[in-house]
């Protein structure tokens, strides 16, 4: 993970610890001495692969360096209902100020990676990759994608400045297809090779437009039919990648797949997270 992303990860604890904690946990320090120590362990409540396992080693360590963490479940990995996937020990007043926001975050994640898993699984056979979107909660983004990588998916950018991705507004305010995808060339110029250039298009006219620029990397079949996305795809027979959005699900995956289209985009990855059920206990 690169620099910009360990650095999003700690913004995020700051922030988490400060929407929780504020100027004190008054339960646990009226409850609990500042000299007591405990152990803690991640109990798998359900089956599925795991998530989330290094986010939660780096909160534990950047909120108490001396808490010792120890693994038994990786990321990725397939587990079951009762499997112990780590503990931990060291400050009770720690652990516990720490619990409700490590639970959160792998919970969501392993619901992410578990969600992401099914379509991978559902595509099996087929040359279509499975992006996420930018619908991620405000300041998760990071480990909303982390979650989908570790499920099998592929991440789609990460925000707006490392990708062109030209979506119907864009296409109004710009004036047109055709006009948006040259300004966007225009912009990026020598930089192409980084910042690739996609762009949506909503129905066959727009399509031919943009394929008549011949500047695109990438061209995004916003809800087209199956069958008018195995038309779109002979029609661009390899001069760009291919991509399908608009409210597909797992009873119409495979179908796009079959239509021949490189991606599928899938917004309810990360925008309609169904937590994944672990919880954080005490143990002697």
């Amino acid at each position: 993970m690169d620099v910009f992303k360990e650095s999003l990860i700690e913004d995020l604890i700051v922030l988490a610890l400060n929407e929780d904690i504020g100027i004190g946990d008054c339960t646990t320090l009226s409850c609990v001495s500042w000299t007591a120590t405990g152990r803690m362990h991640l109990l798998v409540k359900e089956d599925g692969i795991l998530a989330g396992v290094e986010a939660a080693r780096k909160i534990f360590n950047y909120c108490d360096p001396r808490t010792d963490f120890v693994e038994y479940r990786s990321d990725k990995e397939k587990v079951q209902r009762g499997d112990i996937a780590f503990e931990v020990f060291g400050s009770a007043r720690s652990l516990l100020q720490i619990e409700r926001f490590v639970l959160n975050v792998m919970q969501r994640m392993t619901g992410i990676a578990n969600a992401t898993k099914r379509y991978v699984d559902l595509l099996e056979g087929t040359k279509t990759r499975v992006l996420d979107t930018r619908k991620t909660a405000p300041g998760m983004r990071v480990l909303d994608k982390e979650a989908v990588r570790i499920g099998g998916g592929v991440n789609h950018r990460f925000g707006l400045y490392d990708m062109v991705l030209i979506k119907d507004n864009h296409i109004d305010f710009a004036g047109g297809v055709g006009k948006a995808i040259r300004k966007a060339k225009a912009f990026t110029g020598d930089m192409d090779e980084f910042i690739l250039i996609e762009v949506e298009v909503r129905n066959f006219d727009e399509l031919n437009e943009a394929l008549e620029t011949g500047l695109v990397h990438r061209i995004m079949l916003d809800n087209f039919s199956v069958a008018d996305t195995k038309q779109a795809v002979d029609l661009i027979a390899g001069r760009c990648e291919t991509e399908s959005s608009g409210g597909i699900t797992l009873d119409t995956a495979r179908a796009y797949a079959e239509a021949g289209v490189d991606f599928i985009s899938v917004g309810e990855l990360t925008h309609s997270v169904k937590s994944f059920d672990l919880s954080l206990k005490f143990f002697e």
